[in-house]
């Protein structure tokens, strides 16, 4: 069957085709294929999964760890359980020496649920004034002290999912109270030891939660319950973020990061 040009001039069917649909073969290199409906879909990029670092040198790491300081403790001050979850709940976007200077005169008025509750949320904005965000610090003190007392009898829960049902407790939080409190081996990720962890490197991550999961599946488990310690003192006074001490680092020689300055 012939078909009649826009000029009136017959044409055969096989050369009815628009032009538009041959130019466009032509460009995308489909001219002369048995598919002519086909497209060309680009390759994705292969995603290179992350080296795991040499056991061996994990090991040499924590035991060099252990060796400098066989029982680290955490800086921040407190006087039972109870303290020291408010002390954590306290420092989060502040320092450990910061909250203490406000915590030593706030624990010797209150070191209990019930005494928090009763000293009330306008004395306890007095006492810590000088921590960020202290406003509302002090509102989830009040709070996660009434929840203390009205869900688990005045008792600090010790799993992390009933910790994080507290006001102002989040992952990192729950963490270190399991490890410090009831000696769990947990691993909290702060500031510090997300920054050790990616530049050593032992567990790449983005996130604190993929560099927690990273490091739970590579840290042999004798040194897991001290293992965030070491780390989080270590980033604080030797692998510092702006001018890491690297001359005085005892793990130097089995760092990578390509910036050490040794």
């Amino acid at each position: 069957m012939e078909k009649i040009s826009p000029r009136g001039n017959k044409i055969p069917a096989a050369s009815a085709k628009p032009r538009a649909a041959s130019l466009a073969k032509a460009l995308t290199g489909q001219e002369g294929s048995k598919d002519e409906g086909s497209k060309t879909k680009p390759v994705a990029p292969k995603r290179t999964r992350q080296k795991k670092p040499d056991p061996k040198i994990v090991r040499e790491i924590f035991e060099r760890f252990q060796a400098a300081e066989p029982h680290p403790k955490g800086e921040l001050e407190h006087v039972n359980a109870f303290t020291f979850l408010v002390a954590v709940v306290l420092s989060a976007q502040a320092t450990d020496a910061g909250v203490n200077k406000a915590t030593r005169a706030l624990f010797a008025a209150a070191d209990t649920p019930q005494k928090m509750l009763a000293l009330g949320e306008d004395k306890v904005r007095d006492y810590i004034k000088t921590i960020g965000l202290y406003r509302a610090k002090a509102k989830n003190v009040i709070l996660l002290s009434q929840r203390l007392i009205d869900v688990y009898g005045s008792k600090i829960p010790e799993t992390r999912e009933e910790l994080q049902t507290l006001p102002g407790v989040g992952r990192k939080t729950a963490n270190v109270v399991m490890n410090n409190a009831f000696g769990a081996p947990t691993i909290a990720v702060d500031t510090h030891l997300f920054r050790v962890s990616n530049r050593i490197p032992l567990a790449r991550g983005k996130t604190p939660l993929a560099v927690e999961l990273g490091l739970e599946k590579i840290i042999p488990d004798e040194f897991k319950q001290h293992a965030h310690h070491w780390l989080i003192l270590h980033g604080r006074y030797v692998c510092k973020a702006r001018r890491p001490e690297c001359e005085r680092c005892i793990i130097s020689d089995l760092c990578t990061w390509p910036e050490k300055r040794v």
